[in-house]
């Protein structure tokens, strides 16, 4: 079975995601004329740049459109649009879904009225429509993610000032193993709780597997001490090599 796991050291974002996918091999051409189908007439690129000395790729979305908000539906409808593999538009609702639950239940409306900020403009939908796309590309069955470094400290939002983990990505998180290490910001991300939790069977260790691809995906930052990276690895499971905890319950 092709595995994907994510080694979220430094957390984890949509944009990492994608970075760290294509780094592993995943074609951009493909992954770019997915996202074009979205029509948000968005530009994207994937430089190489460095973190503490590890080259990586940085996923970055140039937006022609103006910060929109949106609701579940319409976002459904963008993907459902889109010229992606099934099973990608599939995983990619499917974390919408589980956004949408998380944010209904933070400001405890029905997910229908949820308003999608942040998350709902053009990068953000692109980040985790590419990162599915990527997904689909490299062959990935299953994705296994390792506990979740969230970060800590606080966040500007479209609510104003919150603390880290903000709430939508507490509620995503909740019941699976997260931890707090390194600068006072925001690490995990929104965008990237979701498609961890949405996507990965379990979250544990490193599991018995071949090794046939890694990538490093960039963060924003460049911290002092450590790579503000994500690193994926790429591989054929060996045996059951379960020893983690939780699921892809949102």
């Amino acid at each position: 079975m092709r595995v994907c796991y994510f080694d979220a050291f430094s957390g984890i974002s949509g944009d990492m995601t994608v970075g760290a996918l294509v780094d592993a091999g995943a074609e951009q051409g493909a992954i770019i004329q997915a996202l074009e189908g979205l029509g948000t007439g968005a530009a994207y690129e994937f430089p190489k740049v460095r973190r503490r000395g590890i080259g990586a790729t940085k996923f970055r979305v140039t937006a022609a459109e103006a910060k929109r908000h949106r609701h579940l539906s319409a976002i459904v409808r963008m993907i459902e649009g889109c010229q992606a593999p099934a099973r990608a538009k599939q995983r990619a609702i499917r974390a919408f879904e589980c956004l949408g639950s998380a944010e209904a239940s933070v400001h405890q409306v029905p997910i229908e009225k949820v308003h999608f900020h942040e998350v709902g403009a053009a990068d953000s939908i692109a980040d985790i429509v590419g990162a599915c796309v990527a997904l689909e590309l490299l062959g990935i069955e299953q994705v296994i993610c390792s506990p979740l470094n969230v970060g800590s400290g606080t966040v500007e939002s479209e609510h104003g000032t919150l603390p880290v983990p903000a709430p939508a990505t507490l509620r995503l998180v909740q019941s699976k193993p997260i931890y707090a290490r390194g600068p006072s910001v925001e690490l995990t991300t929104p965008t990237g709780a979701a498609l961890a939790t949405s996507l990965a069977s379990e979250f544990g260790r490193l599991p018995l597997m071949e090794v046939l691809a890694s990538g490093y995906g960039a963060g924003d930052h460049d911290f002092p001490d450590h790579a503000n990276v994500l690193r994926v690895v790429v591989g054929e499971l060996i045996a059951d090599g379960g020893n983690g905890t939780g699921s892809n319950l949102c």
